[in-house]
């Protein structure tokens, strides 16, 4: 039978290994690889030392180890959460700004459509080429 540390360990190491792989392949950026390893390094750490609750958990007042670590999954998928929702509003402020510049392009280039009706229709002075 085996130990639930190793078990622990073993399951933080392939989180890692899982992680580093997605990176290599270019599925996991940055930011996000560096959130991922932090937990996996996490998981092998409590998998490996289990007690470590046990002296923390009086530390913080907590009466009962095993709910300290609910307690901090808990507040790190929180905080996990708010990172992915600021990082959903930066990406949704970026596009709705892209998308005025290429509505203001694309009324300025009307404009200058507008304003060269002679190239439009191919008369003097133009060769009858579109921009676009």
């Amino acid at each position: 039978m085996i130990d639930y540390q190793w078990t622990s360990t073993l399951i933080g190491l392939l989180i890692a290994g899982l992680i580093l792989f997605l990176v290599r392949r270019d599925h996991l950026h940055g930011p996000y690889a560096i959130w991922w390893l932090v937990v996996a390094a996490m998981v092998v750490v409590l998998g490996a030392f289990p007690r470590l609750f046990d002296t923390v958990a009086p530390l913080f007042g907590v009466a009962y180890p095993p709910i300290l670590a609910v307690v901090l999954g808990m507040g790190l998928l929180l905080i996990k959460m708010l990172t992915m929702d600021l990082e959903r509003s930066r990406q949704e402020r970026k596009l709705r700004r892209l998308t005025q510049r290429l509505a203001m392009l694309e009324a300025l280039l009307e404009k200058e459509r507008r304003n060269r009706p002679a190239q439009k229709e191919g008369g003097a002075g133009g060769n009858g080429d579109q921009v676009w």
